[in-house]
């Protein structure tokens, strides 16, 4: 059965995109974002009413879907919203800003804030621990980009340290930028991220040699003697996540300021979490996004600050 395309009705059509939003942010009849009643309220049908508008009666106050998500305060008509959202959803490594500002004929600008608000929604509410149950948790990190301020030289340590976990049994995986890879900034996230009552493997990375006896069993593949694997102990799989995710960030992204890195890593992190291998297409990824889209844009205006 073929996969929803561009085609669909809410990708050209500003009434339809409005009420395929609607569908996904209010599934139970609309929301007020003011007074949060959901009683007495209509929607407004004069001619000269913008679209979407609906008014509450209990706060007398009007509002749109727009009102509390990454929509909000945008002048983008909703429809390209809804494409640029599926271009994002279906890129395995990434779309960039120059691409979306060519294909949607916003301006560069535009694209970007558009880009960086769909991240934003991309980002998981799910803290609950990957692995548990007796499955298997990768660990690895790696690191990519230079650091603000640090003279390119020898080493790593003008790049900027990723550190990344992947569930087996899941297929989920969970990334996240630390300053430095040391035993301090390194245990506490794997410790608050990955359930006890799982397998963890890493590699011959010193930040793992103590500490990680909390879980079932912690195995370990020594990448500097040769070994790349010993039957079912194995790092390949978060390795394959970081090759995606590099991928993207040099040939698509090609350059990223690293106070924007987190988000670039929710991107791929959410794509990697709901890609075709586990049951999800383009259009599943897209509505998966709008269903994180409520309170986002609150959220991109404080930690966009800077």
């Amino acid at each position: 059965m073929p996969h929803a395309t561009l085609s669909a009705k809410h990708y050209h059509d500003e009434d339809a995109a409005f009420a395929y939003v609607e569908r996904h942010v209010w599934p139970n009849g609309p929301v007020c974002p003011h007074c949060g009643g959901v009683e007495r309220i209509a929607k407004l049908q004069g001619s000269a009413t913008r679209k979407g508008l609906h008014k509450c009666y209990q706060c007398r106050k009007q509002f749109t879907v727009r009102q509390g998500t990454i929509f909000e305060s945008s002048h983008v008509p909703l429809h390209i919203w809804l494409q640029a959202i599926f271009f994002v959803a279906g890129s395995k490594k990434g779309i960039s800003s120059n691409q979306l500002h060519r294909t949607l004929g916003v301006t560069l600008k535009t694209a970007w804030f558009m880009s960086h608000r769909i991240r934003e929604a991309m980002r998981s509410g799910d803290l609950s621990p990957l692995g548990g149950d007796g499955s298997v948790v990768e660990i690895d990190e790696t690191f990519i980009g230079q650091r603000k301020g640090v003279p390119v030289r020898r080493g790593l340590a003008h790049k900027t340290p990723v550190l990344a976990l992947v569930d087996r049994q899941s297929g989920k995986s969970r990334a996240f930028v630390i300053d430095k890879v040391s035993q301090e900034q390194v245990l506490p996230i794997v410790k608050a991220n990955i359930d006890r009552e799982s397998y963890v493997i890493t590699d011959e990375a010193s930040v793992y040699r103590s500490g990680m006896g909390d879980f079932i069993e912690h195995a370990v593949v020594n990448h500097k003697l040769g070994e790349y694997g010993r039957g079912p102990i194995y790092t390949n799989t978060v390795e394959g996540y970081f090759s995606i995710f590099k991928r993207g960030m040099r040939g698509v992204y090609q350059w990223c300021d690293e106070k924007h890195l987190h988000r670039y890593l929710a991107e791929f992190d959410f794509r990697y979490s709901n890609r075709v291998a586990l049951g999800c297409n383009d259009e599943d990824r897209a509505d998966r996004i709008l269903r994180g889209i409520v309170g986002k844009r609150l959220t991109y205006r404080r930690t966009c600050a800077a």
